[in-house]
């Protein structure tokens, strides 16, 4: 996908997050994930009156190895800090307004409050506490 509201962020072939700015907005549904992800991103777009059909999710066994989240900014404004999977390399940062969305799905990160925040977090479960996690010391 080419789109300036979309970015992928990569670390040679290691998928490290995605973004999607508040203002993408196109019609149907895209979805920016790869099927093989843990998390899955997309948006939907539909006109009044389009209905998606009732349905439920089959019971299916799935392994994960690797946590992935999806954060939402509903108000305020962050900066996110991505790291290599090694844990020492800082890739970039990158500031995130109302609405944008990004999924953290490789390597390291930090977040910081730029100003008062509210945030949505959606991951897989369940949470094992802090051996879910590795301080990165940088």
């Amino acid at each position: 996908m080419n789109d300036p509201l979309v970015e992928y962020i990569n670390h040679g072939l290691e998928a490290i997050a995605l973004i999607i700015r508040a203002a993408y907005d196109k019609p149907g549904i895209q979805f920016f994930t790869p099927a093989p992800f843990s998390q899955q991103v997309a948006l939907m777009k539909h006109p009044a009156g389009h209905k998606i059909a009732a349905h439920v999710h089959n019971l299916m066994a799935r392994q994960v190895l690797y946590t992935q989240e999806v954060l939402v900014v509903r108000r305020g404004c962050i900066k996110v800090d991505l790291y290599s999977s090694g844990q020492t390399l800082l890739i970039g940062s990158r500031i995130l307004h109302d609405g944008d969305v990004i999924l953290l799905c490789g390597g390291g990160h930090a977040i910081e409050m730029l100003e008062e925040t509210s945030l949505i977090e959606v991951k897989q479960g369940p949470y094992t506490g802090e051996n879910d996690k590795s301080i990165i010391k940088y």
